[in-house]
């Protein structure tokens, strides 16, 4: 049965925002009949406006998505919400929408590390070949072109066995997933810890950054004890010069004790602190 190719609502020729190559896996959650599914798949590019994904699963245009990929250099896994914007064969787009401002502080972050992806121009140039050899010139294009497309099949092998491979390994790391003990820390979101906020100092906004006319998003990965104190705190990303002075603030927080199966738990979360002029 052939099916026909899936309608594009996105053209890479008309991105607004440049995407970088990102080799890292990704999970895409669909709601199937209300029940969620998710497809395991390989992140192939990213921006802040979306990201380029092969994903082992049918996905409609215009459908709604979760997506969750951890970043390079970045110490916690990200999570948003997305639309299918194209789908041909394992290939897809994905369109973010309502990122928080930590999430696009993380990707920037991220960004700014990496090149961005370029695709190479080329020109085609007038060439007068002399009568005399002219047959002899067509002989050796022929030759390259020959040489050209022997090149091209062999990669095609080489990144078919990898895919094979990686699909394989993909597999395997599922088959020796660890569910979590309920003696291991948790991990919660930061809208839901943000709502447990019991008492919050805002950062004093360093005066080196106000005359630079710096500002941005501070996000801080945060170890809160049982208790609601800030145990821990580890930069994610951020200018350093209003990193000290949000991670101050931050460590004098405190929270509303989060309870598992009626019982105070650690929990980690991320927190993250905007400093803007006004």
């Amino acid at each position: 049965m052939s099916a026909a190719p899936s309608m594009s609502l996105d053209a890479s020729s008309q991105r607004a925002i440049p995407r970088r190559p990102l080799f890292v896996p990704l999970d895409v959650i669909v709601l199937r009949s209300g029940i969620p599914e998710n497809l395991p798949g390989r992140c192939t590019d990213l921006s802040e406006g979306g990201v380029g994904a092969i994903v082992a699963g049918d996905l409609i245009p215009g459908q709604q998505v979760a997506v969750e990929l951890r970043l390079p250099n970045v110490g916690v896994p990200m999570r948003a919400r997305a639309l299918v914007r194209y789908q041909q064969r394992l290939r897809c787009g994905l369109q973010f929408v309502g990122l928080m401002p930590e999430q696009r502080e993380m990707i920037r972050y991220w960004a700014s590390r990496t090149p961005a992806r370029q695709t190479p121009e080329v020109k085609a140039e007038s060439v007068t070949l002399p009568a005399a050899s002219a047959k002899t010139k067509g002989r050796r294009i022929r030759v390259r072109l020959d040489l050209v497309y022997t090149l091209v099949a062999v990669v095609g092998m080489i990144v078919g066995v990898g895919w094979w491979r990686w699909e394989r390994s993909w597999k395997d790391l599922e088959k020796n997933v660890v569910t979590p003990t309920t003696g291991e820390t948790l991990r919660v979101s930061s809208e839901v810890m943000a709502r447990r906020i019991s008492f919050k100092t805002d950062p004093v906004y360093p005066e080196a950054a106000r005359l630079a006319g710096t500002q941005g998003v501070v996000v801080l990965d945060a170890v809160i004890s049982p208790n609601g104190s800030v145990s821990q705190l580890n930069t994610v990303s951020g200018n350093e010069m209003l990193v000290q002075s949000a991670t101050a603030a931050v460590k004098s927080w405190r929270f509303e004790p989060y309870l598992f199966d009626g019982k105070p738990r650690e929990v980690v979360t991320t927190i993250s602190v905007e400093f803007r002029l006004h």
